[in-house]
């Protein structure tokens, strides 16, 4: 059967996640229920990973399978049709051999976008900021900086998801100036995230620029492999899924 291979675009704020659920809008679901429609069979779709109820995506990257009399259906067309302006189809196309959008991943990158004007928040990045002020953001580089490589993230994963370990690989964390002069916006890049890491990482960085930890404890908290030791998580409208890479397309850019 022929794979169709999906880049979805999606603003997460009314949606329980990426994952179908018991109850409740997910993306999985509303694509399966769009391509249900147009296939006239389930068609089970399949992402790069979950994302929370709550976080955006500017390129989720999914797949399906169909019978080869549906492969020639213009795939962005139809489903941009059918599906809510909170969801776009940014690119539509028959997959590689041996793709599948979870288990090709090589590395995935996330950005979350913080918002430090104290006097207001602009009601159009509501949705998509957390607004935060009196940061000091040169302690903030201190302790992203010592996150970065190859460490044991469980203080930073929260309960829900089984995995096999909890070890993964985090290139350093980037801060750039976001859309607005009040937006900062934080990179992180890794080639496995755990349950709401990005969003506890965030949450240990931001303490550290309030104040309410030191740079010195940060490393302390890494190395205790206990997420009660570490501060909140971020809220979830910060977050945005910004690309995912795979292993077969860094095999041709070589």
């Amino acid at each position: 059967m022929p794979r169709i291979r999906l880049t979805v675009a999606y603003v997460g704020t009314r949606y329980q996640g990426w994952q179908v659920q018991g109850q409740g809008l997910t993306i999985q679901g509303m694509l399966e229920d769009k391509l249900a429609r147009i296939c006239g069979e389930l068609v089970r779709v399949h992402g790069s990973g979950r994302t929370d109820s709550g976080v955006h995506a500017l390129a989720q990257v999914a797949h399906f399978d169909v019978p080869e009399s549906k492969a020639h259906i213009p795939w962005q067309k139809a489903l941009n049709a059918m599906l809510p302006d909170d969801i776009a189809i940014l690119d539509a196309r028959e997959a590689e051999p041996g793709f599948h959008a979870r288990f090709s991943v090589r590395s995935k990158r996330y950005a979350y976008t913080l918002w430090t004007e104290p006097g207001y928040t602009l009601p159009q990045r509501a949705p998509f900021v957390w607004s935060v002020r009196g940061l000091d953001f040169e302690a903030m580089d201190r302790a992203a900086a010592m996150l970065a490589g190859t460490h044991d993230f469980a203080a930073f994963q929260n309960a829900g998801t089984e995995i096999k370990g909890t070890v993964r690989t985090l290139e350093p964390v980037l801060r750039a100036p976001g859309q607005h002069p009040a937006e900062w916006v934080f990179r992180f890049q890794a080639d496995g995230f755990l349950k709401q890491m990005v969003r506890n990482l965030m949450g240990l960085l931001v303490e550290v620029g309030r104040g309410g930890l030191r740079v010195d404890e940060v490393q302390a908290i890494l190395e205790g492999l206990d997420r009660c030791k570490a501060p909140a998580t971020a809220p979830a409208q910060g977050l945005a899924l910004e690309e995912v890479f795979y292993q077969e397309e860094a095999l041709n850019a070589s």
